[in-house]
């Protein structure tokens, strides 16, 4: 399993994996939001490929910067394909970017994670992350 910066070239996989995920999204819609971050140092896509060049997983990243905390990183999406789960494909990916937050001088990484998803929530925590605070999420459409 190789762990890669991801690319224009994935967006259909990517869209693949994100309809999984529980964000139906098509791959021209992928790849309009991979062009709409492309060189954006403060944004990075990760995925995990199998030998054979499938796409099996993707991690999302930004910093956030904020008068209210220090510059950190954040998970804004992880996913790996139902098939490989439990093969340690989220390991890589969240280490990966785990490093790529250490390389940005970053001394925090936060993800935020639906309530519903226990099974990531177990994930989290084996790796380390500890729950910071519940919160509900508001949102308002333009």
């Amino acid at each position: 399993m190789e762990v890669r910066a991801g690319g224009k070239n994935d967006f259909e996989a990517l869209a693949h994996l994100a309809c999984e995920l529980g964000y139906p999204s098509t791959a021209p819609e992928v790849r309009s939001r991979l062009d709409a971050v492309e060189g954006d140092p403060q944004h990075a896509t990760f995925v995990a490929v199998e030998h054979g060049g499938e796409v099996v997983g993707w991690i999302e990243l930004a910093e956030i910067r904020s008068i209210a905390h220090d510059p950190r990183a954040e998970i804004t999406g992880l996913v790996v394909d139902t098939a490989h789960r439990g093969a340690g494909v989220g390991r890589l990916l969240v280490e990966r970017g785990e490093a790529w937050a250490r390389e940005r001088g970053l001394r925090a990484i936060g993800v935020r994670s639906n309530v519903i998803r226990e099974r990531a929530h177990e994930f989290y925590l084996g790796l380390g992350y500890a729950v910071a605070k519940s919160q509900k999420v508001f949102r308002k459409a333009l």
